[in-house]
């Protein structure tokens, strides 16, 4: 009698280990899968974090693009005289001036250069007609006469430009390109000052 309950207490205990060991296995499995969603919302390079940049991005009006291409030209020919000014002037205060136009507007051109690339805006690299006749025509003038041509074109060509950037800040649409156009603005002011102060040093 007595063995009789000694195997059946034996067979009870192999039975609890073996429904122990099932259940172990059964969390083990549980607890993988409910890890197995995390490791792919952790995933590099999904589709909404692209979105989530080009939200960043403000939209281009015609007036931006305008104001781009036309500050590219500008810029090109302001550096070009600038060096024709350091070859061609007579008055130091000429020459002085052409140099400050080669290093300002080479840094602004830099500036607006970077501004295309982070938007992926291709710019104008060559001047129109106009810009160009500009260009040539002072080439044709030496001494004084260069002088005073030089001075007055840059005198007239910074108020122009200067309204064009104050459009943009008012007018535009596309942030980066607004807020490039207002840190400008002192700098052209400034290039207007030197402009008439070197042409009240020509008389």
């Amino acid at each position: 009698m007595k063995n009789s309950i000694l195997t059946v207490l034996a067979i009870t205990t192999l039975v609890a280990c073996k429904k122990s060991k099932t259940t172990t296995i059964d969390h083990s499995a549980d607890s993988t899968s409910m890890m197995a969603p995390a490791e792919h919302t952790t995933t590099p390079g999904e589709p909404a974090n692209m979105s989530g940049t080009k939200e960043h991005m403000s939209p281009m009006t015609d007036q931006d693009k305008q104001f781009a291409e036309a500050a590219a030209k500008g810029g090109m020919m302001e550096v070009m005289l600038g060096k024709i000014a350091e070859t061609n002037a007579s008055n130091e205060h000429v020459k002085a001036l052409g140099k400050l136009m080669v290093d300002d507007h080479t840094k602004i051109d830099n500036e607006l250069k970077n501004w295309a690339s982070k938007v992926s805006y291709e710019l104008p690299t060559v001047l129109d007609a106009s810009h160009q006749k500009k260009v040539d025509d002072l080439k044709m003038k030496k001494g004084m006469d260069f002088d005073k041509a030089y001075t007055e074109l840059m005198i007239s060509d910074h108020k122009m430009d200067i309204a064009e950037f104050k459009k943009e800040i008012s007018n535009g649409t596309e942030a980066s390109l607004k807020s490039f156009a207002s840190a400008t603005v002192p700098t052209l002011e400034h290039h207007l000052m030197k402009a008439e102060e070197a042409k009240k040093a020509l008389k």
